[in-house]
């Protein structure tokens, strides 16, 4: 009973961090026009518990993307410049649905893992109760 409660755990955690990943796409896509905006990026490592890893995932710090941010031109911009210029976003939204498309499959493969487990618990406590 101890592996199927670990691969709940397991998908469990799985989910969790897909879902706070496709949080900061969203993010990043809702922002694609602000001026200034840097893309959040964010990183997976494994959970670890006393010193020991657990076996689960979770979510690292959450970094902004350094490449440099485009300076567009447009004089009638109120963030303009003297030369008319001013900083636009980094995020590139091609990346962006590419990452959310993963972060959905990843969150979808995870479900079907946590289904998977939770029906062969099921069927342990049918077989337990005859």
């Amino acid at each position: 009973m101890s592996d199927l409660r670990n691969s709940v755990a397991a998908a469990a955690s799985g989910m969790q961090s897909q879902a706070q990943r496709l949080r900061h796409v969203s993010e990043n896509i809702a922002n694609a026009d602000t001026p200034g905006y840097r893309r959040k990026m964010v990183s997976f490592q494994a959970a670890i518990d006393g010193g020991r890893p657990t076996g689960l995932v979770e979510t690292g710090r959450v970094q902004l993307d350094k490449t440099a941010l485009p300076a567009i031109y447009d004089p009638s911009h109120p963030m303009a410049d003297d030369t008319g210029h001013y900083e636009g976003s980094n995020v590139d939204l091609i990346i962006e649905i590419a990452d959310a498309r993963e972060a959905q499959r990843s969150y979808e493969a995870n479900l079907k893992m946590f289904d998977q487990s939770r029906q062969m618990s099921r069927g342990l406590l049918d077989l337990l109760r005859r």
